[in-house]
């Protein structure tokens, strides 16, 4: 259960280093679904790509090879090396973490004088990444204390962008989800915040992906589950909100209907990180493995013994 425990909390800190670091470029696309007229910003066509083939696909292989593509010909903008850190850490590749979480806070610190919002949104992306680092480097309790200066200088750039414009749709919804892993990881943090936050956001199939993970973690389970059902039915080939929707299953003692939904995550295995794919077969085994406790196993039929052979009286010799 412990193990279980820490990999769901991995899992968590991949989904929201991944959605803080990239959520922006979704406002870049023809329709920007946050901002109208000269607030829509604009991105290249590699990374505008490699967003929907992440979150709404859940193709990292794709993403990956286009994230390349866009680094090479897109050097200074930070969201990119956010993206780039957030994949090596979902791969456990913590030093190449490490450096591109580094690169997204240099990156966005040079892109504050032509774009204060962002540029203070995205330094504090970088400065969330670097003490998420620390933390799974140095392990919860010694980490914390360590990681707490970064975060205190993410909130202050945070509060820089909320000065610029405290009602853009982008800045509420990336800091709704480092408010949710922050509420999930430390214990002075409050989850409704950060849940009232995302259900103001878009898109809906992040947005109600990250509303599922607070409740799963809350315990609240009818209402994880009908946030992630919203998710999937934006996003219903995404391998990892099948992925979410078994977990809530499970912590509902559904092992059944969540093998359902492990076996859909497992049949787009080709799309995930491996290290994803094998938390996955990991956790299903551990379902199936709960479902044969649960199945009452069926007695045999008891046989039947067979009826006792009346002796036939012996007549008692009579005497001549």
């Amino acid at each position: 259960m412990k193990r279980a425990s820490q990999s769901r909390r991995a899992y968590t800190w991949a989904t929201a280093l991944t959605a803080a670091t990239v959520l922006w470029s979704n406002a870049a696309w023809a329709a920007d679904p946050f901002r109208t007229g000269a607030d829509a910003r604009s991105i290249g066509p590699n990374t505008q790509a490699a967003f929907e083939t992440v979150f709404r696909q859940g193709n990292y292989q794709i993403a990956s090879r286009r994230l390349d593509q866009a680094l090479a010909i897109e050097p200074n903008e930070p969201m990119i090396y956010g993206m780039k850190a957030a994949l090596a850490y979902i791969n456990g590749e913590l030093p190449q973490f490490s450096r591109f979480a580094t690169q997204t806070r240099e990156v966005a610190q040079r892109l504050v004088a032509r774009d204060p919002l962002r540029g203070h949104l995205y330094t504090g992306v970088g400065y969330f990444m670097e003490a998420g680092y620390i933390i799974t480097s140095q392990g919860l309790v010694v980490g914390t204390p360590q990681a707490l200066p970064k975060l205190q200088q993410m909130f202050s750039e945070i509060e820089k962008a909320e000065k610029v414009n405290g009602n853009d749709p982008e800045l509420n919804l990336i800091k709704g989800f480092m408010d949710l892993m922050i509420a999930t990881n430390l214990p002075f943090a409050n989850i409704n915040d950060a849940v009232g936050r995302l259900q103001r956001s878009a898109p809906a199939y992040l947005s109600w992906r990250g509303v599922a993970v607070g409740y799963r973690d809350e315990k609240r389970l009818n209402e994880a589950l009908d946030a992630v059902n919203r998710a999937l039915q934006v996003a219903p080939e995404n391998p990892e909100l099948h992925y979410l929707k078994a977990q809530i299953l499970v912590e509902s003692d559904r092992y059944r209907d969540s093998l359902v939904s492990f076996r859909r995550a497992l049949a787009l295995r080709s799309q995930l990180p491996a290290r994803l794919t094998r938390s996955i077969e990991r956790e299903a085994r551990r379902a199936q493995e709960k479902l044969d406790q649960q199945t009452p196993a069926v007695a045999p039929t008891p046989a039947v013994a067979p009826t006792p052979a009346r002796a036939t009286p012996v007549s008692p010799t009579l005497p001549r």
